[in-house]
């Protein structure tokens, strides 16, 4: 058996792992999905806009959750997820397995969401200090998007804009990439960076790196649960193509 920590990307909860975990459930492992500080609904994000929600609480949810449930957490992030899952792999590595990157990029130290090509834009949207909740969401299944407004909370904006502290710690980690083609990222683009030869795409070739790619839009939680859950499942064996399919 093995434990999913699920960390959500913008404005959702743990309720957009909902349909994961009940599958990964089934095929006889643990969920934990996560619902990070300021997210707990529309009413828990106005409040908690009021303070000051930041990467650090964020990031330190997470190493509570590594802490209660490791070692051997596979730990899943989507999109601007990553931010705090990976600043806590970075704390306690010891006591994650994996890290699965699901459609979204790898941050360095100092680089916020902001600046990154995760969050490319982000900054103009921030209102009153929260990003709200977007009423149009590109490659969102229909049938999940009323499910989406209802539950969906604004971000608070400081998340956003803070640096991540990363000392490379999660590095020696195995990890592995799950693009959806539909939004842009492909195993043909990661090869693309690598080639670049810059510093922060050389793990994309190392040894215990491998990835997968999905034929769907930025929220495979919805469009795809049962496809993702099993792609979950299989990097949690290490299993996943190489960058150049060695």
């Amino acid at each position: 058996m093995t434990t999913f920590l699920l960390v959500p990307g913008l404005c959702m909860g743990g309720w957009a792992w909902e349909a994961v975990a009940a599958e990964l459930v089934a095929r006889g492992h643990r969920a934990v999905p996560v619902t990070l500080a300021g997210l707990e609904g529309r009413d828990g994000a106005e409040r908690g806009a009021g303070g000051r929600i930041g990467l650090a609480e964020h990031a330190a949810q997470v190493v509570a959750l590594l802490d209660a449930h490791g070692p051997g957490v596979v730990l899943v992030a989507h999109s601007y997820g990553i931010f705090p899952a990976l600043t806590a792999a970075d704390r306690r590595p010891e006591l994650v397995g994996r890290v699965v990157f699901v459609d979204t990029g790898i941050p360095e130290d100092g680089e916020s969401v902001v600046t990154s090509l995760v969050g490319a834009g982000l900054a103009t949207r921030i209102e009153d200090g929260v990003v709200p909740v977007p009423s149009e969401l590109t490659g969102f299944p229909d049938a999940q998007r009323e499910r989406y407004q209802r539950l969906g909370a604004p971000h608070p904006g400081a998340t956003l804009t803070d640096p991540a502290e990363l000392t490379g710690a999660w590095s020696g980690l195995p990890t592995t990439g799950v693009f959806c083609l539909e939004n842009g990222l492909s195993l043909e683009v990661a090869r693309a960076l690598h080639a670049t030869g810059a510093p922060r795409f050389a793990k994309l070739a190392e040894p215990g790196v491998t990835f997968f790619e999905m034929a769907t839009g930025h929220y495979p939680m919805f469009s795809a649960p049962v496809e993702l859950a099993e792609i979950l499942v299989r990097a949690a064996a290490g299993e996943g193509a190489s960058l150049y399919g060695d």
